[in-house]
């Protein structure tokens, strides 16, 4: 120990640095100094006299020897310290020996250490060789061998002939060595050591095909257990290689592509290896990477949704988001780094479609409100097909297209749960904006309606966003509104009678009562269109409830039309009342005040939408029309000769052709009305009989409801009186009847002639039929020149006396 003080040697019991420290109870260079004690004593003294045991101990621990790790010179077969019964020490320094797990815990403890411990012992080996040269002094110039050997004067002989080395056997790493790979992300060259060392313990003694393993007591169990805690820590650096991978070039990511190259290979060597092993010791690390790329992906996804805002909705846009991000790494740069035969993009992309459709499983597996409803359906139907795999090229797949991610009962389902809940919520929300509406119709305040507006809205947030999920889906939802659409209608239908039979309502100022009709009228239109709309999408049984609501509409529509039109006609009655009187024949006074009175209500009119005021604009002209022609019909004036006929005439036309003025300007599409009086006036005037059959033919044939008693009745004013005159015209009229019997009759909006009764016709007798029959007496009485027209015999049986 002094000497070795001396010498600048560290203490002996103290490892050197760059060595291994040995776990024995035993000091591990004691056993060193043991040896050499042993090796030096066959050697003996060197030709300075200093001991051989000496001097190699010093040399060996100085580092001066060749002396390396498993190496031992002059060690002998069966010396102390061979077999199962030597040193750790020597286990691990005889060549050609494989080192086991046993090593695994000195692998730890060597990591964290050997790096400083490199440093210190190179600067401490350069210190003690300078001493060591100081202490002996320059060396000598020694005579070679060769000098010694041969005599002065004469040639040496030739130097012997080299023997070539043979080649140095590759020397199998130890476990220790491989976990080290394994550590340092030396994956491709870590499995092929493992295959080496599984090759060995399925290799038999004698050679030949691999056989079974070895026993326990052959060492063969300890290194099927080395086998299986490499393979166990070589597929956690590989799954811990794909999540590193995915999370993009960061802290915490992968260096490269070459590590993701390397996982490559160590796939494909596996792969090749499965191929001997057979079908029952086949280690499937491909099927394996599949499952640890869609553990991954699961965990990316579950971290970028629960931190998104809006719901469902702005979870599913942050899937989106991530999976775009991913899948462009993978894209850019991971697939290209896999070898080609692995289909590495397609892997990636089913691993992160399976574990989507994990969690769209789990969120349609909860109770969701009808909102988040809608955004799955949309996102699952629409955003995932055109956004996501729309980017992708679906060939390069190995096994065709991806499965659904929701199953189709699961898709159903949700259909269904939004249909359910959208007939309820809609049927509650339509009834609850008709009571608020109504509040308001019977207050005099004019306010606007917006329950039209309201109800569409209602609606249409339904049939706008589910035919944007799936046309089916579509076709659903507007029968479903549709529905509801109709029952609501059908409630308007009873609450606008209700307001117009209240005896209130009708005491209102006329002008209040009037905007609030115009107001419901106005509701007709928007909802009408929207029942056409819903019906058109929807399938065919949807056409019931379309009928259903045209019908409420209407109904509504002419109920106020009729309200609005008798409050104007009631106005306009003392005007109708001076017509067909000698008055007017010589004074439009009666004529001016229709006109003007229509002319002010038309601006009031004019706030109802157009297809309402339209209809409305024609039932005015209609009524104005038969109001007007109806005093004339009922006689009232008499033409006892052609001068008379004449003006009468002549002032019909004018007033005809003021009227037309009016609802031209009112933009009346009731043409056909204009001109009904025009050929009442050309009756009038006419002189010939064949002229008058002429115009009643065209009279009957433009307005099919005009009957004989309405000829008569217009015979009657003009003072026709001569029967078979009267027979010829009324001829034409019975005989267009005669031919319309089968026709249908006009529709109620082309009626004209049947709202406007006569009185029953009266007909002369010819006075040579009875001249035989009658006594001279009684037809001298005036009041038996005409009789009433006698009544058909009853069908009814006369009731029997009591």
């Amino acid at each position: 120990m002094p000497i070795l003080k001396n010498l600048g040697v560290s203490d002996p019991k103290v490892p050197r640095a760059g060595t291994l420290p040995l776990r024995s109870s035993r000091n591990p260079f004691e056993e060193v100094s043991g040896l050499e004690e042993e090796e030096a004593g066959e050697l003996g003294s060197l030709p300075n006299g200093t001991s051989c045991r000496r001097r190699a101990t010093l040399e060996k621990l100085a580092g001066l020897a060749p002396f390396r790790l498993g190496w031992a010179p002059g060690r002998r077969a069966g010396s102390p310290g061979d077999g199962q019964s030597r040193s750790f020490l020597g286990r691990v320094l005889v060549p050609g020996i494989r080192r086991s797990s046993a090593d695994f815990g000195l692998l730890a403890r060597l990591h964290g250490t050997r790096a400083h411990g490199d440093e210190e012992a190179a600067g401490e080996a350069a210190r003690r060789l300078a001493f060591l040269r100081l202490g002996r002094g320059s060396k000598p110039q020694r005579a070679s061998l060769a000098e010694r050997v041969v005599p002065a004067g004469e040639a040496a002989p030739e130097p012997p002939p080299k023997v070539p080395e043979p080649p140095k056997m590759k020397e199998p790493l130890s476990v220790l060595e491989i976990l080290s790979l394994i550590q340092q992300r030396e994956l491709a060259r870590a499995d092929e050591h493992i295959l080496e060392l599984e090759a060995e313990e399925l290799a038999p003694s004698g050679g030949g095909a691999p056989g079974p393993p070895k026993a326990e007591g052959a060492g063969g169990g300890r290194r099927a257990r080395d086998v299986a805690l490499l393979y166990e820590a070589l597929q956690r650096e590989l799954w811990a290689l794909v999540r590193e991978t995915l999370a993009g070039p960061g802290p915490g990511a992968c260096a490269g592509a070459g590590a993701v190259a390397q996982l490559g290979q160590v796939l494909v060597q596996e792969e090749a290896a499965d191929g001997r092993r057979g079908p029952g010791a086949a280690r499937k690390l491909r099927a394996r990477w599949a499952e640890a790329v869609a553990r991954a992906a699961r965990e990316r996804l579950e971290a970028a949704a629960p931190g998104a805002p809006g719901g469902l909705a702005g979870q599913l846009e942050a899937l989106r988001a991530r999976l775009l991000e991913d899948m462009a790494v993978v894209r850019g740069r991971l697939a290209p780094a896999y070898p080609a035969g692995l289909g590495a993009f397609g892997v990636y992309l089913r691993g992160y479609h399976g574990a989507l459709a994990e969690w769209l499983g789990a969120s349609a597996r909860r109770r969701l409100p009808l909102a988040d409803r809608y955004a799955l359906l949309h996102w699952h139907n629409q955003v995932y097909p055109r956004e996501v795999l729309g980017l992708v090229d679906m060939a390069a797949l190995e096994n065709g297209e991806l499965g659904p991610l929701l199953s189709p009962g699961t898709l159903r389902g949700l259909e269904d749960e939004c249909v359910t809940d959208v007939k309820a919520q809609t049927r509650a929300a339509l009834l609850r904006v008709l009571q608020e509406d109504e509040e308001h119709w019977g207050s005099l305040e004019d306010q606007p309606s917006s329950l039209a507006q309201d109800v569409c809205e209602l609606l249409e947030e339904h049939t706008e966003r589910a035919p944007r999920i799936s046309q089916e889906f579509g076709e659903r939802m507007a029968h479903c509104c549709l529905g509801g659409l109709a029952e609501f209608l059908q409630s308007f239908q009873q609450r606008v009678e209700r307001f117009h039979e209240n005896p209130g309502v009708r005491e209102m100022l006329p002008d209040t009562y009037i905007s609030k009709t115009i107001a419901l009228v106005n509701c007709g239109p928007p909802l009408r269109a929207l029942a056409e709309r819903l019906a058109r999408v929807g399938p065919p049984e949807s056409e019931p409830a379309r009928e259903a609501s045209a019908s409420a509409l209407d109904h509504v529509t002419r109920l106020c039309h009729r309200v609005v039109a008798d409050l104007l006609f009631q106005e306009l009655q003392p005007h109708f009342n001076k017509l067909m009187r000698r008055k007017w024949l010589s004074s439009p006074e009666a004529l001016d005040g229709i006109v003007g009175t229509l002319g002010a209500q038309a601006l009031a009119l004019r706030r109802m939408q157009d297809e309402p005021y339209q209809a409305l604009v024609a039932e005015l002209h209609r009524r104005a029309l038969v109001e007007y022609v109806r005093p004339l019909l009922r006689g009232r004036l008499r033409c006892s000769s052609a001068r008379t006929r004449s003006r009468v005439a002549g002032r019909l036309r004018e007033d005809a052709a003021q009227l037309q003025r009016l609802f031209r300007r009112l933009e009346s599409q009731a043409s056909w009305l204009d001109a009904v009086v025009p050929h009442l006036a050309e009756v009038l005037q006419l002189e010939d009989t064949p002229s008058i059959q002429v115009e009643v033919g065209v009279l009957v044939r433009d307005y099919p409801d005009i009957r004989r008693k309405h000829v008569a009745a217009l015979l009657d004013i003009r003072g026709l009186r001569n029967t078979a005159a009267r027979q010829e015209i009324l001829a034409v009229a019975r005989d267009l009847e005669l031919s319309e019997e089968g026709a249908l009759s006009p529709p109620r909006d082309r009626a004209f002639f049947a709202d406007i009764p006569v009185p029953r016709p009266s007909f002369c007798l010819s006075f040579p039929l009875f001249l035989g029959r009658l006594p001279l007496s009684r037809l001298a009485r005036p009041t038996l020149a005409c009789l009433p027209r006698p009544r058909p015999p009853s069908l009814v049986r006369p009731r029997a006396r009591r």
